[in-house]
Parts: structure tokens; C-alpha cells; sequence
């Protein structure tokens, strides 16, 4: 909104500063001082709320160390990155831009899934919570309308041949090709590093390029129900999934800043997807609001983001990657969640295995999600999140040294 505001004011007034708000460097660091000052401010009245509401977090008796004392804490905290998000990226962003209208999208619903889930585990006395078939569905629902609008929205194109040529001090841009639709994604690590999901169908012959949507939008479904399911099983202790998510998720912001900018992606080599740039005053205030929540979710916390905030979290970090064409980059940059949910998986088919195959189940880990375990072997919980958060800035860097790295 101040964004149309002041571009309103210079071209009828020419008013003095108002031209500023033009550039997304300026209006994304506005974005993630307005979420910091929302989120660490206003996040405080949140949880009184919250706890006048008696909207406390029932805890699961699991033998772990300082467990049984977080009994009671608010739930629900996911409202405090949701609010100071998207109110900074209404004021800020604009709002006709196809890549913002998604990540909106994409808040509201997987916000809501996650407050259904909440609700139903705070006020319903239901420990599941929202059956698992239900937010499967949820997420295929959102990954069905996210591969949708990708891949048939006419404003969602590639340039794929960029020439940039310097006079002087100053870089006069030539492209050699039109904007064009395309399911070309980026490999990491390899120099000829895209990738078109359509030449999966090029056994079909002429015209398999128009059957792409087979292959794209369930890929997206996929990606977005696994990043989200990893994300909430990553939160599971004091600032753990907040702090790992704000670092993937600054990381991504350096993609979509650089893919969205001409000069920067030619230079890079690196694909230009017009308009994605727009995407940095979301992810701005997106880094902000998670940076403001771990105010008060680091240990000991306060609040717990609950269902509402993790599934939200995950849900966004997916339809970034997919909008930056950076997916593939997933399992190196959210390799805290790759790992999460591998844990899971890995203890569960080997307990099963083991059950059916000896009479008894074994296990791999002294308890799974990942981060249990080591509470099992003795570590304190803040030591688990710091060292997670290490390896969390080791793999972003890992990820964003692919830019050159081919």
C-alpha cells in the first residue's frame, strides 16, 4: 500500500524521497525492521493474550530432560511470524506481483491448517490434533494451485540468453531472447546446470513439451508437503526450527535477489526470472519476524510456535525454492530438515523391519525426530539448537557458494 502511496507522490508531485520506495534494497530493508519491531513488540501482547486464553502447550510425558516444566506454555506463537509478516509485506510490496500473491496465498493456508491443528490439540483435548489425512490433503490442495499458476501463469517466465555489455562506467543491457515459459530448473554444482522437467516426457514425441504439467505440478505438490512436514518436525525444542528457518530462508532471499536482477544474474551466469526479485521485501520480513519470534522461543521459551508457525514455515521455504527455481538446492539448504525427517522415517521402517522380522523392534536412534536423540545422550537443548544452527549456516553457505561453484 505505501508502495503504490509514494509511487503515487513522485509522479504527480515528484515529492522529495518518494522515489526511493522504487527500489526492492530499500523497501526490504524497511520489511524486516517494520517484522522485527512487529514481532518482538507486539509479539509480547500475543502471548499474554495467549495465555489469558489458557491456550497452553500439552506436553507428552517422553522421559526427556526439563520436558514436564514447559507444560502450559502458549502454543499458537506461528500468529506472531504470520502477523508480522504479512504486515509489512501489505504496506511494502507489490501486490499485483504474481510471486508475492502466491507467498500470500501460501501464508493464509498453511497459517490455517496449522491453527486448525491447534485448536483442535489446545481446546478439543485431542493430542493428534487435525488427522494426518487432512493436512496431507491441505498440503496437495496448496501444492496443486502453487504448480498451477507456475506453470500456466503468463507472468511466470525465464530469460534464457542475456548479453550485458559495459560502457563506461555504467552496464547497457541487451537480452538476445524473449521472456519465455519454461519448467527449466537449476541443478546445483554442475556447469550446464539446468534442467527442463519436460524433457522427462520427450519419449512422447512432437508436442511433449505442452504435457509438462504432469511432471511439474505433481513435483511441486511433493516438495511442499515434505519441506512442510520437515519443518514441523524439526520444532521440537526451544528456537530450533525458528533459527534454522531464518537462515535458509536469508539464503533463498540471496537467490531470489540475484535471479530477479539482470545485471546480477548475467554477471553469475545463473538463470533471470523477471519480476522474482519483488520476492525479497517477503522473504525481508519473513527473516525478521522469525528473528523476532526466537525473542522469545529461544530456551527458555516463552512461546511455542506450534503447528500454526512450523507448518506455515515450511510451506513458504518450499514455494520460494520452487518460484527461484532453486528446489533441487533443497536438500543441501534445508538440510536440517532432510535430516529431521530421515530420522523418522529411517527409525520407524526399522523398528517395523526389525518387529517383523526378530519378534522384537529395534531402533537406530535413542528417539527420533533427530534432535531427540542427542537430548537422550545428555546434551542440553540449547547446546542441540546452537550446533544444529552451525550446521544450518555451514549448508546456506555450501548452497549460495554453488552460484560459482560448477
Amino acid at each position: 500500500m505505501l508502495y503504490y502511496f509514494f509511487k503515487y507522490l513522485d509522479k504527480a508531485f515528484d515529492f522529495p524521497g518518494a522515489g526511493v520506495f522504487q527500489y526492492i534494497t530499500f523497501r526490504s530493508g524497511l520489511a524486516i525492521i517494520l517484522s522485527l519491531l512487529i514481532s518482538t513488540i507486539y509479539g509480547k501482547k500475543i502471548i499474554n493474550f495467549l495465555r489469558k486464553q489458557q491456550v497452553g502447550e500439552t506436553v507428552r510425558e517422553l522421559g526427556l530432560e526439563g520436558q514436564t516444566q514447559k507444560a502450559g506454555t502458549p502454543t499458537m506463537g506461528g500468529i506472531i511470524i504470520i502477523l508480522s509478516t504479512l504486515i509489512p509485506v501489505l504496506l511494502l510490496a507489490k501486490l499485483d506481483n504474481i510471486y508475492i500473491i502466491l507467498l500470500l496465498i501460501t501464508t493464509v493456508w498453511m497459517g490455517l491448517i496449522g491453527f486448525l491443528d491447534d485448536y483442535i490439540k489446545v481446546f478439543k483435548k485431542d493430542k493428534e490434533g487435525l488427522k494426518g489425512i487432512f493436512k496431507v490433503i491441505g498440503q496437495v490442495g496448496l501444492g496443486i494451485i502453487v504448480g498451477t499458476v507456475l506453470y500456466f501463469h503468463p507472468a511466470v517466465t525465464i530469460k534464457k540468453e542475456l548479453s550485458v555489455e559495459k560502457q563506461g562506467i555504467h552496464s547497457v543491457i541487451k537480452t538476445t531472447s524473449p521472456e519465455v515459459k519454461s519448467t527449466e530448473t537449476t541443478i546445483p554444482f554442475l556447469k550446464d546446470n539446468t534442467f527442463d522437467y519436460a524433457e522427462v516426457l520427450s519419449f512422447m514425441g512432437d508436442g511433449y513439451e505442452n504435457y509438462a504439467w504432469l511432471i511439474f505440478i505433481p513435483l511441486v505438490i511433493f516438495i511442499i508437503t515434505a519441506v512442510s512436514n520437515g519443518a514441523n518436525l524439526t520444532d521440537g525444542i526451544d528456537g530450533l526450527a525458528a533459527g534454522t528457518s531464518a537462515i535458509s530462508v536469508l539464503a533463498l532471499g540471496i537467490f531470489a535477489f540475484i535471479s530477479g536482477n539482470i545485471i546480477f544474474s548475467e554477471y553469475l551466469n545463473i538463470m533471470y526470472i523477471p519480476n522474482s526479485g519483488e520476492m525479497t521485501i517477503y522473504i525481508a520480513a519473513f527473516v525478521g519476524s522469525l528473528i523476532g519470534f526466537l525473542w522469545y522461543n529461544t530456551y527458555p521459551a516463552t512461546v511455542f510456535m506450534g503447528d500454526t508457525g512450523s507448518l506455515t514455515i515450511g510451506g513458504i521455504i518450499a514455494v520460494i525454492a520452487i518460484a527461484v527455481r532453486k528446489e533441487l538446492m533443497i536438500p543441501v539448504l534445508c538440510g536440517i530438515f532432510l535430516a529431521e525427517n530421515l530420522s523418522v522415517m529411517l527409525q520407524v521402517s526399522y523398528f517395523k523391519y526389525t518387529k517383523k522380522k526378530y519378534g522384537e523392534g529395534k531402533r537406530i536412534f535413542l528417539m527420533s525426530p533427530l534432535h531427540h536423540h542427542y537430548q537422550k545422550k545428555g546434551y542440553h537443548e540449547s547446546k542441540i539448537v546452537t550446533r544444529f544452527w552451525i550446521v544450518a549456516i555451514l549448508l546456506a553457505i555450501f548452497s549460495l557458494v554453488s552460484l560459482k561453484l560448477r
